[in-house]
């Protein structure tokens, strides 16, 4: 392997210290480990709603340990700029690991509500600490020649993991602890490849902004679709397996469940994606709207008389259209963003999509102890009809992008924080030209 840490970095005329960049198997460990950490995340959250199931709790107990996790990312969100800057991005990610697995071995101890609730605001905060760090760094890697595509198989891989682990809970017992310490095995097995690397971390963070006013002058439609989104991505992918485990349905389908999801929403995310490169975003995120009305009403009208498999197609394509509002959201942002702004831009999308997949969920475990375990569907309608209202009334108001000036679509999964550009150092020409507030 080529060692990258001794060459000089090189210098732009700015002021900028360029990315280091490594072949493509340098970047490798990075994908493995955040794949296994996906692997041990994904079956924890299917083995939590089963687990409380059998021991006599209701659905709205899974449902506020789901919105404690959303709490955890939030705080992550906000919490781990300052950490990469203190002690680097190394150090941070191995921190944050260590706080996954104390996560994960509160589970294996107790079933205390409580105490889980706790530990995974633990995990939200690490799991998307985890994630912000490693785009940072595989950014930094990775020349633009290559880049895309590595993105590309980062997210799909961090994606297909969490259906795996999901899966994996039909190999498990219940009602004993074996399922957090697997768990906790695949965070020790990530651990490695980050351990031994010799990729080059890059420059801790000088400078960050969060700026509401200044990136709704670019995109109204971008940023109040972060707002939806973040909380439509948790309502769909955490309240699933604790609805299916209340109408009765067996950890084995749930574990399979999960798995065939994450297929169904590729499937859906990835052709409107390419499509949203040829016409107007807008006109996709309202398709994609109208899809997550239709398949969520279609779900709390059935309920589980309907079987398993078709249960399964209406969760994965109503998942597919959340993964595609998160997309093309962030896309149209990004297309009507002069380069300048992208530090801002990306800092104040990212608060916006885990401030909401903290507040959504919150509401829809209030609603479930009220309204049953449907509650967490007719939260998600009505975002989504008045996200889709928004985008039609905008697309009055202002002309769209030409297709020719817009940027290529990258897939991205709602399910984890996106920051690209988070860390990229700036000089004191940048802070002058931010988003003004």
């Amino acid at each position: 392997m080529t060692d990258t840490s001794a060459k000089p970095a090189p210098v732009a005329a700015n002021g900028y210290v360029l990315p280091r960049t490594a072949p493509p198997i340098a970047v490798s460990g990075l994908i493995l480990s955040m794949a296994l950490i996906a692997v041990g995340g994904g079956l924890i959250f299917a083995y939590i709603p089963i687990r409380l199931g059998s021991l006599g709790f209701s659905p709205s107990s899974a449902g506020w340990i789901l919105t404690s996790m959303a709490a955890g990312g939030f705080v992550g969100c906000l919490g781990t700029g300052p950490m990469v800057k203190r002690v680097g991005h190394a150090r941070a990610y191995m921190t944050l690991a260590a706080i996954l697995i104390l996560s994960h071995l509160t589970l294996a101890l107790t079933v205390d509500p409580m105490l889980w609730m706790g530990a995974r605001a633990g995990y939200g905060l690490a799991a998307t600490g985890l994630f912000i760090i490693s785009q940072s760094w595989l950014n930094d890697a990775c020349p633009n020649e290559w880049r895309g595509r590595v993105m590309a198989i980062f997210y799909m891989a961090y994606v297909l993991c969490i259906g795996l682990g999901g899966f994996l809970i039909t190999f498990v017992d219940i009602e004993s602890g074996v399922a957090p310490q697997l768990a906790i095995f695949f965070v020790t097995l990530a651990i490695l490849p980050v351990g031994l690397t010799n990729l080059k971390a890059p420059l801790p963070p000088e400078y960050v902004t969060v700026s509401f006013r200044g990136v709704w002058r670019i995109s109204p439609v971008g940023l109040a679709g972060l707002l939806a989104v973040g909380g439509l991505s948790m309502l769909v992918q955490g309240f699933a397996p604790i609805y299916a485990n209340a109408i009765g349905y067996s950890k084995d389908e749930i574990g399979l469940m999960l798995f065939l999801m994450q297929f169904g929403m590729i499937a859906v995310q990835m052709p409107l994606g390419a499509l949203s490169d040829r016409m107007d975003r807008r006109k996709v995120l309202i398709m994609a709207c109208v899809l997550v009305l239709i398949f969520a009403g279609i779900t709390s009208q059935v309920g589980g008389e309907i079987g398993l498999w078709v249960m399964i197609a209406l969760f994965g394509v109503w998942a597919g259209a959340t993964e595609t509002i998160y997309a093309v959201a962030n896309a149209h942002a990004n297309d009507r963003a002069e380069p300048q702004y992208y530090v801002a831009l990306s800092m104040t999308m990212l608060f916006a999509w885990s401030l909401s997949g903290f507040v959504l969920p919150g509401a829809a475990s209030f609603l479930t102890d009220i309204f049953g375990a449907k509650a967490f569907m007719y939260v998600a309608m009505v975002i989504a009809l008045v996200y889709g209202l928004f985008v039609a009334y905008r697309m009055t108001r202002r002309e769209g992008v030409p297709v020719e000036a817009q940027e290529a679509y990258e897939p991205r999964a709602a399910q984890a924080a996106y920051a690209p550009e988070l860390y990229a150092p700036v000089t004191e020409e940048d802070v002058d030209q931010e988003i003004p507030r």
